[in-house]
């Protein structure tokens, strides 16, 4: 009897996400009435490249063929152009022997060109190996060589920057943007030349690989998988409310896990994606005001580089929605944020390999500031202890999660990520609240033992962020003799600012406990921070 109420529930829980689901997609409008004479090229396009970008682009030339998709720095292309562009690079990479099995490396700024290149390899069957613009050269080298890269497409500047000296012979490069340097090609040179290549009829799905955002060493690479159904955007859409056709402004990292789902997502709804390779917080705000976006993709840190520039802009009525992820968003930053643009923040906490977790609105988002939301449709969180078992709200434990888009597992051979009973480790600490939203800690593998008491820096970073005068900060583990660790804290105060560092300590010995308490206060002008806003810690420099 019990194992057939389990049954009944389970059963029960499918049906009701898939209605959600369903209704979902109806409101944004990717489930809506097509005209009988579009109906079969966009068949056509999901049976032969899937649920790929690859696909997306195709069924978007079938259903909307003169609608922008596109706006870079070079100008607008449709979506019809798009199909037509891709299909003769296909064909010119081709010729080169690109194909199912070969690995494409694309390290690009934000533009058409990385798009076009993910788009032409999903139709050769290819993989599709996304750069880190931010990698080093002896970096770069051994990604290259790992996961033995076919070709590279590259912007004209890590040609000469020195960034590609150390590719692997017989690894072509490709310029992706600016002029190739002598005896190279580009790829508008390669769409006009076209190539003399069948493309296949339907060929095998390619992957994609994320690099993680690992600082030292060579990456990893992560296997992403095409989506099989369109569960995992049902998903994502039951909390963030796109809708079909709106304008899409880019602004994370295409590279990043982020930023390539905020493209998946934008194509699948038929949006016109606006891009441009550099950000600055004018930039941003004149790009939402000139093409009057509807939604923006970005990270945390940029939000804080417009609340803190001295344009004074405003978003007026637009956008709708602005969603970030890639790193941690301070609770005060998103009331900050909205208080000023208004409530249209939506937070996303994930990884490159469990995609998401949870999603915190506007309404959580002041309710309970710095919670990384609830888990949305189709997602299972679980906060376990160190012996597997779920922990009560309120108590802290290790982040577990299962969806509808788990990584494949890592190129790399013997690195593994830590699972529980079909669910996959963020490896972070959190809890959960008496609502079910997450309220993470800091990583598990961040926590210190300082006199052997165990500490995580989140909740000091979190306090010491509150104070008026500190612009930003980060709390980290630094060895110590007499108790083997203890936390530093690294401070970039605000303008005109007097904050010292008894102040800094008093202030958490005030609140926390006494080993919570930093014993390093160092002030920098600033914190290194990669791509998508994370700290890197290793470039901190260390206290004396």
């Amino acid at each position: 009897m019990d194992a057939f109420r389990a049954a009944a529930g389970t059963t029960f829980e499918r049906t009701a996400g898939t209605v959600r689901a369903l209704g979902a997609l109806t409101r944004s409008g990717v489930v809506r009435p097509i005209r009988p004479d579009r109906l079969v090229g966009l068949a056509g396009g999901v049976l032969r490249y899937g649920l790929s970008v690859a696909g997306g682009y195709a069924v978007g030339a079938a259903r909307h063929p003169r609608r922008t998709a596109i706006i870079d720095d070079a100008g607008a292309v449709s979506y019809a152009e798009i199909h037509w562009r891709t299909d003769r690079l296909a064909r010119a990479l081709a010729d080169t022997g690109i194909g199912e099995g070969t690995a494409v490396g694309v390290l690009c700024r934000n533009h058409r060109g990385p798009i076009e290149t993910m788009v032409a390899a999903g139709k050769l069957g290819a993989d599709v190996v996304l750069l880190n613009t931010g990698l080093s050269t002896e970096q770069l080298g051994g990604v290259a060589d790992e996961l033995d890269l076919h070709t590279v497409v590259a912007d004209a500047e890590f040609s000469e920057s020195g960034v590609l000296a150390k590719l692997p012979a017989g690894c072509n490069v490709i310029t992706a943007w600016g002029s190739a340097p002598e005896g190279g090609t580009t790829l508008e040179e390669l769409i006009a030349r076209d190539g003399r290549s069948a493309l296949p009829v339907r060929p095998a799905p390619g992957r994609t690989i994320v690099l993680t955002s690992g600082t030292t060493g060579t990456p990893k690479g992560a296997r992403r998988p095409h989506p099989s159904s369109l569960a995992p955007a049902a998903s994502i859409l039951s909390e963030i409310p796109l809708r079909a056709g709106e304008t899409v402004f880019i602004a994370a990292p295409l590279f990043h896990t982020w930023g390539n789902a905020g493209l998946l997502l934008a194509v699948l709804h038929g949006s016109t994606v606006v891009l441009r390779r550099r950000f600055t917080p004018q930039a941003l705000l004149d790009t939402v005001a000139e093409y009057h976006c509807d939604v923006v993709f970005a990270v945390p840190v940029m939000l804080q580089r417009v609340l803190e520039s001295d344009t004074g802009g405003r978003l007026g009525d637009r956008p709708r929605v602005v969603a970030v992820s890639g790193s941690a968003l301070p609770g005060d930053l998103a009331v900050a944020f909205m208080d000023r643009f208004g409530d249209v923040l939506y937070n996303l906490y994930g990884s490159t390999e469990v995609s998401w977790v949870s999603i915190a609105g506007p309404a959580d988002l002041r309710d309970a500031p710095g919670t990384a939301g609830r888990a949305p449709v189709g997602t299972r969180l679980l906060i376990l202890d160190d012996d597997g078992r779920p922990v009560p709200p309120g108590t802290e434990g290790r982040v577990f999660v299962g969806n509808d888009l788990p990584f494949e597992g890592y190129t790399r051979e013997g690195v593994e990520i830590e699972q529980h009973d079909g669910l996959l480790g963020t490896g972070d600490i959190g809890r959960l609240d008496e609502r079910g939203r997450l309220h993470l800690t800091g990583r598990a593998d961040d926590m210190i033992v300082s006199g052997g008491e165990n500490v995580h820096p989140g909740p000091v970073e979190d306090l010491i962020a509150q104070h008026d005068e500190v612009r930003e900060v980060a709390v980290v583990g630094v060895p110590d003799e007499s108790f083997g660790q203890r936390l530093a804290a690294y401070v970039v105060v605000a303008p005109g600012a007097s904050l010292d560092a008894d102040a800094v300590r008093a202030l958490v010995k005030g609140r926390l406990a006494r080993f919570a308490v930093p014993r390093d206060v160092v002030f920098v002008d600033e914190l290194p921070r990669n791509s998508t806003g994370k700290v890197v810690t290793r470039e901190l420099p260390h206290p004396q």
